[in-house]
């Protein structure tokens, strides 16, 4: 994070003006929450350096809400949809301020909607997320 700033500085030929920068973080990209969970990466950097974080990719490219099964999502949180559990694991990660998913129509805007309506999950039920993905 420090280089992409010094670069964002160089380019504006001083103070830099960098507002955001955009990651794609997801349940099936596990890397960005596992090392924000561990207070390293560049989700934390980013947050630290005052820039806004925006998740981008949370479904995956809409691949993940067919992969998560109910009983994860349950796990996520009871009573969500695949989609929402996966929308809501993202959201809750530190560091992100914004999530960025596209919807084909207005019931899938609602149901993210809804999913980012969710209080956060706790830093324990990301670990424990994690956790579950990362076994074999």
């Amino acid at each position: 994070m420090g280089e992409l700033l010094a670069l964002a500085a160089e380019a504006a030929g001083g103070q830099h003006h960098l507002s955001a920068v955009q990651l794609p973080v997801s349940l099936v990209m596990l890397t960005p929450i596992v090392q924000a969970l561990h207070r390293r990466g560049p989700l934390l950097a980013a947050a630290g350096a005052g820039l806004r974080v925006m998740a981008s990719a949370p479904l995956h490219g809409g691949e993940l809400p067919g992969m998560v099964d109910q009983e994860l999502a349950d796990l996520i949180r009871p009573g969500l949809t695949p989609a929402q559990a996966c929308i809501l694991a993202v959201a809750s990660c530190p560091g992100v301020t914004n999530v960025l998913l596209a919807a084909s129509g207005a019931p899938h805007w609602k149901e993210a909607a809804d999913a980012v309506a969710q209080p956060s999950l706790t830093e324990d039920k990301l670990r424990e997320i994690t956790g579950v993905l990362a076994s074999p």
